[in-house]
């Protein structure tokens, strides 16, 4: 008997809102609805997904998203941002699914308390510790498959490594007054991404704790490639743990099956870089078919920052399994 497959696929679509001028929006859908209709995917996993207010005094709409999925083979398809009583303005995590979406949640500062530091550039210098908490939150959401096992999928961007503000260090928006002020900046970013990925890693934990054949994935921008820590912190891999007792709760990067010189999703000034994931629990690996990275028409993300692009500067990563 042949194999059903299923697809799962994780997109950074780039700031996806109908409000912005430019570019147009219908610009954007016509370059990204394809790309989404090219995956095939029965879940999505979707980052940078600005939020609208089309009613005053009532919760903001994934509006744009609607607009994006109108059409497609996504449009009657499950969508959830997560159990707060709105989505946040800019910048959610989504999860798009054919199948039934049984419980959601938002991770952030519910394992991992936010961090306190006593910043040493800051000018005033502060009197007391400062709180450094996540930017984003991470999106936890359990999907029922049709064979009836619940599927956890983790939705997460991480914090990029672009220097934090630190007060009183900042001559303008791009422009550090010390090389000192900016170093601290960067390590206040490190601690936000360091600490999603943290955050993350103990979740999957629990659900190991619960059940050591979980169906997990993580998938999202981790703004990390595979070696650096925020992502080795997800994989807990035997030989970063030391442990290979612990092997039973790796998570496999799912596109080192994919041969190197196609195994990237950015372009950062003419250097390829993997910035986006899908990672899979064993019992989730072991029913990899396929994966692929669309990488075929990125643009330089460096080459066209001072310009509003209707493109993403990410691609898509995209993997098939056995049901």
């Amino acid at each position: 008997m042949a194999d059903t497959l299923f697809r799962i696929a994780t997109f950074n679509l780039e700031n996806l809102d109908d409000d912005a001028d430019e570019p147009p929006f219908e610009s954007r859908i016509a370059t990204l609805r394809p790309q989404l209709e090219r995956l095939e995917a029965d879940i999505l996993c979707l980052q940078e997904v600005d939020a609208q207010h089309p009613v005053k005094n009532e919760p903001r709409t994934l509006r744009a998203l609607a607009r994006l999925l109108e059409g497609t083979r996504y449009a009657e398809y499950h969508v959830t941002a997560g159990d707060a009583e709105s989505p946040a303005d800019r910048h959610n995590p989504v999860i798009v699914s054919r199948w039934p979406i049984r419980a959601t949640r938002l991770l952030r500062h519910h394992l991992v308390p936010p961090a306190r530091v006593r910043l040493v550039t800051a000018d005033p210098a502060p009197d007391q510790e400062t709180e450094v908490g996540w930017d984003r939150p991470v999106l936890h959401a359990e999907v029922e498959m049709p064979d009836g096992r619940i599927l956890h999928v983790f939705d997460l961007h991480l914090r990029a490594p672009i220097a934090a503000p630190v007060p009183g260090q900042k001559a303008g928006a791009q422009t550090w007054k010390t090389a000192a002020g900016w170093a601290e900046g960067f390590y206040l970013a490190s601690i936000k991404r360091t600490g999603q990925a943290l955050e993350t890693r103990m979740a999957v934990d629990r659900l190991f704790d619960a059940d050591p054949d979980a169906l997990i994935v993580v998938a999202g921008d981790c703004n990390a490639d595979l070696e650096q820590t925020a992502v080795r912190m997800i994989r807990a891999a035997p030989d970063f743990t030391g442990n290979p007792d612990l092997a039973n709760r790796v998570l496999e990067p799912l596109e080192q099956a994919i041969p190197d010189e196609r195994r990237y999703t950015v372009l950062h000034a003419g250097t390829p870089v993997l910035l986006d994931h899908l990672l899979a629990s064993p019992r989730l690996a072991e029913r990899l078919r396929e994966v692929a990275i669309h990488n075929e028409e990125l643009i330089d993300e460096v080459d066209h920052a001072d310009e509003p692009s209707p493109v993403s500067y990410h691609a898509p990563v995209v993997a098939s399994f056995a049901l």
